[in-house]
């Protein structure tokens, strides 16, 4: 099974537009930065790793304050998602898949079955992202990404709902997996 980060690919985007010393608000650059590079998405030990060009950026540069200060600019524009949408849908044909994102339920995949919307308190998102060394204004990007016009944040129609706000991961992960189950998913 092949775990996708759909976020890493709209933060690698990012990540080059901020390398080449791009304005993230000049729309027409970033566009015009689309068709200037190769955007890989490659699968190594089940899990997807980013190509920007030849050049495989880490997860600490994917997460650095900058990228995080930009992603939601970058992730707004209709021509980044419409891009990265069609990447995302190509892992179809690697296999089964579990893809996070915050716009897979309603618009990379809407026809799956399979729907969990995953979410925790902001205080509880912020102490988790300070714990990966990362300083995120949570409830900003939640704010533009509920706003944005092209698929914006929001649960989709359908899917189940778990609050890991006073749980851990394996908790998480189990409590997922019963829901998954219950929508008929078999292991």
């Amino acid at each position: 099974m092949t775990m996708v980060n759909s976020g890493a690919m709209y933060r690698a985007v990012t990540w080059e537009v901020l390398r080449r010393g791009i304005n993230p608000s000049a729309t027409g650059e970033v566009i015009a930065l689309l068709s200037e590079v190769d955007w890989g998405c490659l699968v190594r030990d089940g899990q997807t790793v980013m190509q920007v060009g030849d050049v495989e950026p880490t997860m600490k540069q994917l997460k650095a304050d900058e990228v995080n200060g930009a992603v939601s600019l970058i992730a707004a524009i209709p021509e980044v998602r419409e891009l990265l949408v069609q990447k995302q849908r190509e892992f179809l044909t690697k296999g089964d898949l579990v893809m996070e994102g915050r716009d897979i339920g309603t618009v990379v995949f809407p026809d799956t079955p399979y729907k969990v919307f995953v979410t925790a308190s902001e205080e509880v998102r912020r102490q988790r992202r300070a714990a990966e060394g990362a300083e995120d204004a949570v409830e900003e990007r939640d704010k533009l990404d509920s706003q944005r016009k092209a698929s914006p944040l929001r649960v989709a129609e359908g899917a189940v709902v778990v609050d890991s706000s006073e749980l851990a991961i394996d908790e998480v992960v189990a409590q997922v997996k019963d829901e998954l189950i219950q929508l008929g998913w078999k292991e």
